[in-house]
């Protein structure tokens, strides 16, 4: 079984949001081993977003092994429609990559360090959301792939 680890900077706080999450969460476990790992974010006040960034993104990479397979949401990424991304996922577990690490940054987004390490690097939209929703949105695109990928109804 695939097992996806999902760092993000900051911690839900809307309970509507948590109770998405933890919908998806239990249905994508049907399919991979799940874990959210909430790392907390930087304050803007005395920190300049720069300094902000690398100290989030070394977060991340901090909990990486050298060879960890990662795809960071940025938003010069690629994006891709359900079905690609759901071709792309096969092909990673076709590779026997078994083990994906997906990060969603902080406001201010990743710093160049983390955005060279990755070895992917897609964007959901190039409109401007709070990072918190990103988070739902690609629980649901994961298990929009596990579904298409095994032709179960849910997609169309």
């Amino acid at each position: 079984m695939t097992k996806i680890n999902i760092y993000c900077i900051g911690k839900i706080k809307e309970k509507y949001l948590n109770d998405a999450i933890n919908e998806y969460s239990k249905r994508i476990s049907k399919y991979a081993k799940l874990n959210i790992i909430e790392l907390e974010d930087e304050k803007v006040q005395n920190n300049n977003p720069s300094n902000i960034k690398d100290i989030e993104s070394r977060k991340i990479l901090s909990k990486l092994k050298d060879n960890d397979y990662l795809i960071i949401l940025d938003l010069k990424g690629e994006e891709l429609s359900s079905e690609s991304l759901a071709s792309f996922f096969q092909t990673l577990e076709d590779r026997g990559i078994g083990n994906i690490n997906i990060a969603i940054g902080g406001s201010l987004g990743f710093n160049e360090e983390i955005k060279k390490r990755a070895n992917k690097s897609l964007c959901f939209s190039h409109l401007t959301f709070p990072h918190q929703l990103i988070r739902v949105f690609l629980l649901e695109q994961l298990y929009r792939c596990y579904k298409i990928n095994r032709n179960e109804s849910y997609h169309h």
